[in-house]
């Protein structure tokens, strides 16, 4: 599908965020405990967690529909703590569109712009323009009944940023679009952010989604914050257990006897000396290996990191097959394998080695 760029000139409205010691509580539960982080003028900032993590009231906090329990939200250096959501002009796109279905696509579009009472011309004007940003064109006459629900989506996000809000919050958007369309949205999600500037702060519990849009990521689990950084940081150097294992998958190795030496770090996991590069961080008993880092051969690597195990079972998936392994002593390994790593086909109950580079293993 090719979409038709908008004779729009970027703006430069976007907003930084900075939130300081955000708790929000109901009742007696915390649902979100001391929050601190600084959104970026112009970010893709994704917050990224299970269900019931505190990330949607973390947004809602954002946008003025929850009021924060304590702390402070400064919006360009001005406190906004207490503001209500219609004084902080954030656009606001939800998973159901909320559309008005008496209304054409062009009256959806223009109705913020009718608010805030620009001239018929400046509202015309507008409304065109982000019609063809978001690649609907020939539908302004049609109500939201007779689109597809992708159709109806890019409607809502066109609604969301036809007044340029300093900041858009997008609760989960794509959540009632299937994978094909899913793709297809991130993609013009991307191309939007980059054209318009604007400050967005996403809301998802999907892992690859938030890998493929954000400039950075914010990890939320049990209403605290456990890792801020970009997606390449999170996904390579996770902090900690839960974010590494909460961002697709990963091996964890207990270690014993780690030793710091310089630059380098050697410790003992079962039989085998393992050797990794230090960083500020200082090295913990677990050490941390994403599947793909990992290399499978019948006979013993020359790497510096190498251990023995059995394939317990092999699952084919099309590009790579999908191999569950485990160690003499009983550790449990996830590995892929493609047919360039290995020429031999891997069966249940094969002997293997795995081994990695030293630099590619985490200390958690």
């Amino acid at each position: 599908m090719t979409v038709k760029a908008a004779p729009m000139t970027r703006h430069n409205q976007a907003a930084e965020i900075c939130a300081t010691g955000i708790g929000k509580r109901f009742g007696t539960f915390n649902a979100l405990k001391d929050i601190s982080l600084t959104i970026g003028r112009g970010e893709f900032l994704t917050f990224l967690g299970p269900s019931g993590s505190g990330k949607s009231t973390m947004l809602m906090v954002l946008g003025g529909f929850e009021p924060a329990s304590s702390g402070t939200l400064l919006l360009d250096g001005v406190d906004v703590t207490h503001q209500p959501a219609e004084a902080r002009g954030f656009g606001m796109m939800f998973q159901g569109y909320a559309l008005f279905p008496h209304m054409t696509v062009a009256q959806n579009i223009a109705f913020p712009l009718k608010v805030q009472r620009r001239s018929p011309a400046q509202i015309k004007q507008r409304t065109e323009e982000m019609i063809e940003m978001v690649g609907l064109g020939g539908h302004g006459h049609k109500r939201p009944a007779a689109l597809s629900g992708g159709q109806q989506q890019r409607v809502a996000l066109a609604r969301a940023l036809s007044y340029e809000p300093p900041v858009l919050l997008l609760d989960e958007p794509f959540s009632a679009l299937d994978r094909n369309l899913r793709g297809q949205m991130q993609d013009e999600m991307r191309r939007i952010h980059r054209d318009t500037g604007t400050t967005f702060v996403f809301v998802t519990h999907d892992q690859s989604e938030a890998l493929a849009l954000s400039s950075r990521i914010a990890i939320f689990s049990a209403g605290t914050l456990q890792q801020v950084a970009t997606p390449r940081d999170i996904y390579e150097r996770p902090v900690n257990r839960f974010v590494a294992e909460f961002l697709g998958d990963i091996n964890i190795l207990p270690l014993q006897d780690v030793k710091k030496n310089g630059a380098n770090t050697t410790a003992r996991f079962e039989a085998s000396t393992l050797h990794a590069t230090s960083d500020a961080r200082t090295p913990t008993a677990l050490l941390a290996i994403r599947p793909e880092h990992m290399q499978i051969t019948a006979s013993t690597p020359q790497e510096d990191n190498a251990i023995p195990a059995k394939i317990a079972d092999v699952t084919y998936m099309g590009a790579e097959t999908r191999l569950s392994a485990v160690t003499p002593a009983g550790q449990a390994l996830t590995l892929t394998a493609s047919g360039e790593k290995m020429s031999d086909p891997l069966q249940t109950g094969s002997d293997i080695w795995v081994s990695w580079p030293k630099e590619r293993g985490v200390f958690l």
